[in-house]
């Protein structure tokens, strides 16, 4: 089933060296052929294909990244249209995406070989942003979409929809849309709930809101959310999943909508995301001195 695997890994990252070396040398002797980002090919001595990351993933029937959750979003962004399923491999501290650690990994890593291991879909979303002073370009996201602030400003305006129904002109420092895997990032600092990962919905959490009584609303991933800048002018930006930007001018229109690729994401049979939870948010521990 896995006949090539991918391996990317966060630049610079040296104290993974030991185990991507560990880990190509193991699935070179289980038969299947490797493949490394070649922006970390100087820490691997096994003798695999070497890469640039935007090529890695063609041919590939999953791709392993040790890293943080950011290193796995970026890994899953460059060509979404391929499905690749990723299998994610904590190197960081707080990690919902790449929960498995690398003293987990071989034993995972047999069980996904013999095929005892499960496929978590999850829903992605597009932005296309048009106005006056610009021509239409379209973006992907796995976590969220974020139009705030570039700078120190007032508030900026943001007039929003969902399907063509006015919803409310918010006005603060912004607003968030975020997919379910998204709500434990920016969405969950701004007040937003925490969304299961199998939910077919979306969620507006807007930024330091100045009426009191602006909400997160969470909506089905079937509309489309229009958010037209009033900004008067002011330095604002739309973010990517925290990694793109792009400047947003007054008047421009982001319509944001469920992409049609999804986020695959290999697990361990043997974790839930209840168990996630409790682990990357501390719930239950004890409080110190206690």
């Amino acid at each position: 089933m896995f006949k090539t695997i991918a391996i990317v890994a966060k630049p610079h990252a040296y104290s993974v060296a030991k185990t991507l070396n560990q880990t190509c040398e193991w699935l070179l002797k289980k038969g299947v052929k490797v493949r490394v980002d070649e922006q970390v090919a100087h820490m691997v001595a096994s003798n695999v294909d070497k890469m640039p990351r935007e090529h890695v993933l063609n041919g590939a029937d999953m791709v392993i990244v040790f890293g943080g959750d950011g290193t796995l979003i970026s890994v899953a962004r460059i060509a979404p249209e391929l499905a690749v399923p990723i299998l994610g491999v904590n190197v960081g501290d707080l990690g919902f995406l790449t929960e498995l650690t690398a003293d987990e990994l071989f034993s995972l890593l047999a069980d996904i070989l013999d095929g005892r291991f499960k496929l978590d879909e999850r829903i992605a979303v597009r932005a296309r942003v048009s106005g006056a002073k610009r021509k239409p370009k379209t973006f992907f996201a796995v976590n969220d979409f974020v139009i705030n602030k570039a700078a120190i400003a007032r508030m900026i305006g943001i007039k929003t929809f969902v399907d063509d129904a006015f919803v409310a002109h918010f006005r603060g420092d912004g607003l968030i849309v975020a997919t379910p895997t998204g709500s434990t990032a920016y969405s969950l600092a701004a007040g937003g709930p925490i969304l299961h990962p199998s939910m077919h919905v979306l969620v507006l959490s807007p930024i330091c809101p100045h009426t009191l009584t602006n909400r997160p609303i969470v909506v089905p991933d079937n509309v489309v959310i229009k958010a037209q800048l009033l900004s008067g002018g002011q330095e604002v930006i739309l973010t990517i999943d925290g990694q793109d930007a792009v400047p947003l001018f007054d008047g421009d229109e982001v319509l944001i909508y469920k992409a049609m690729e999804k986020l695959r994401l290999i697990r361990s049979l043997k974790t839930d995301y209840y168990s996630i939870l409790r682990q990357k948010l501390s719930w239950g521990k004890s409080i110190a001195g206690q």
